[in-house]
């Protein structure tokens, strides 16, 4: 099989940071606020113009605040578990490597001791039914390691007593979300509109900012995670101001992702964009003889971390050793020949493909990418001498 000579306009396919918006160039950051306080007007204006538009693309509710904080999403969902756990029992659902960092944060830093991990394989999601509302759950919107997501929420009740803590860091701006189901939600800048790493966010219901109020947490609190001040909710985290210092130039950047969004239709444009993506991978993986999902269910397939396992009957009893060099070695030519970037299984997943299908992704680069690995997983078994 010979290279394809149709290649992908932008190789960009990394599950994080991903790829920028269409059209993107530095000359759109050129009113960014540089050289200046983030405590100045100005400054503040433009981080609370960042939460505004949040709001507005995503659709949040009124009545739910949004704020910027420091560490991308792990630093906003640390910060959520470090605020508002402990009052009650906790449930965490647990299926890619990231649910489990953050349950092995509340079992040895938090040492909550009422604490249920429902913890499963990659491919596969936790029994969401018969859930004990009475507690807090946390858990992860879309496995961004194992491309798995919840395909709703429905399975949360509506007159739940304890909080839901939603890591949403591969879901928003691609999914749909139904907010009267999170307490608390977080997601990062750098997944769905490829924005800049190093900043979270973070999204309270007024049941969350009661928790906040009414509750002191038994550990001390770091500066980088405080979310009070004087003994209530700092109100001005989710108005502009934050807890260190942010970027100008990212925050720039975000507010530029978030107007393009509205630009080519909002959410609902997103989403579908994002769907497109599954759907065009999903046709070739119905024909492929080497790929299939790395979900055991369609129905739980992510449309933007797109995880992909080995299958061919040629190599599936080989040693996991052979199965990550035919890994590495598609990495490298498809990195040689500028078809596509960092798409490699996360490291603790099984062998395979991770290709980002969020809404920054265009549709025709995807379609001309399939080819591209075609052939590259046929070249790879010829250089390993496995055919």
């Amino acid at each position: 099989m010979t290279i394809p000579l149709v290649k992908p306009i932008r190789p960009e396919f990394s599950s994080g940071p991903c790829a920028k918006r269409p059209g993107w160039s530095l000359q759109n950051l050129n009113n960014a606020n540089l050289g200046r306080s983030h405590r100045h007007k100005i400054a503040k204006s433009k981080l609370e113009t960042a939460i505004t538009l949040t709001k507005s693309v995503l659709e949040i509710p009124n009545d739910y605040i949004v704020g910027i904080v420091p560490g991308s999403d792990t630093g906003a969902i640390e910060m959520a578990m470090w605020n508002c756990l402990g009052a009650k029992p906790v449930e965490i659902l647990v299926w890619d490597s990231f649910g489990s960092d953050w349950a092995n944060d509340i079992k040895s830093q938090l040492k909550i001791s009422e604490l249920s991990i429902s913890k499963v394989d990659y491919g596969r999601l936790p029994n969401l039914l018969n859930k004990k509302f009475t507690s807090d759950i946390v858990f992860n919107w879309n496995g961004t390691t194992a491309g798995v997501c919840v395909p709703d929420v429905d399975w949360i009740d509506d007159d739940r007593v304890g909080l839901t803590i939603c890591d949403a860091t591969s879901a928003a701006f691609a999914m749909n979300i139904d907010w009267s189901k999170l307490d608390v939600t977080t997601f990062s800048w750098q997944k769905c509109l490829g924005g800049e790493g190093g900043h979270g966010m973070i999204i309270l219901s007024p049941k969350a900012v009661e928790r906040i109020n009414s509750y002191n947490p038994q550990w001390p609190i770091p500066k980088l995670f405080q979310l009070k001040k004087n003994g209530k909710l700092n109100i001005d985290i989710f108005s502009g101001s934050t807890i260190n210092t942010p970027s100008m130039l990212c925050v720039e950047d975000y507010i530029d992702a978030l107007n393009w969004s509205i630009e080519i239709g909002g959410l609902a444009e997103l989403i579908k964009r994002s769907k497109n993506n599954l759907n065009i991978i999903a046709e070739w993986v119905s024909k492929s003889h080497w790929v299939d999902f790395l979900s055991e269910n369609f129905d739980t397939v992510s449309n933007t971390s797109i995880c992909l396992k080995l299958i061919d009957p040629k190599i599936i009893n080989q040693s996991l050793e052979v199965k990550n060099n035919i890994e590495k070695n598609i990495i490298k030519l498809l990195e040689d020949e500028n078809i596509a970037f960092d798409i490699g299984s996360y490291r603790s997943a099984p062998p395979g493909l991770r290709i980002w299908g969020g809404p920054t992704v265009d549709n025709d680069d995807v379609k001309k990418l399939l080819p591209c690995l075609d052939w590259a997983y046929d070249k790879t078994l010829k250089i390993l001498k496995l055919i």
